[in-house]
């Protein structure tokens, strides 16, 4: 699959999880999560310390998230991203979208070893899906 089949696939589906949303509407990981309200889409949000961002509950771990996750947009440092994938393959999701900064070759070789599709290195989710400020 082209990158471009890829980003299809992530956004045909929902819900999505954010790792890394922050409170801090200057940050990316809460501009990605803005992104997915703006469009409508369904999103939870993982945060091990916040109770809610921009309106959404959070959960403290990837274990806490609902079954049936379609994709996870990850806003994290690279050895935090190794991390979340492992919890996220464990827990049954198959799509990653490792936003510029948070992808790591062990992170995404760890998730095509696990039969996940992975997003990295490319366009983001802002460029992709469309975010206005």
């Amino acid at each position: 699959m082209s990158v471009r089949d890829d980003i299809d696939d992530f956004l045909r589906g929902a819900p999505h999880a954010v790792v890394g949303a922050s409170i801090d509407r200057a940050k990316y990981g809460n501009k990605v999560l803005r992104c997915y309200l703006q469009h409508g889409r369904p999103v939870h949000v993982v945060h091990p310390s916040e109770r809610e961002i921009e309106g959404v509950a959070c959960v403290a771990s990837i274990p806490d998230l609902p079954k049936g996750i379609h994709g996870v947009s990850i806003i994290t440092p690279p050895p935090v991203t190794e991390r979340v994938v492992g919890a996220a393959l464990e827990h049954g999701i198959r799509r990653f979208w490792m936003q510029p900064g948070a992808e790591s070759a062990k992170a995404v070789e760890l998730a095509r070893a696990g039969g996940a599709s992975v997003i990295f290195g490319g366009p983001c989710l802002l460029v992709s899906l469309g975010y206005r400020e």
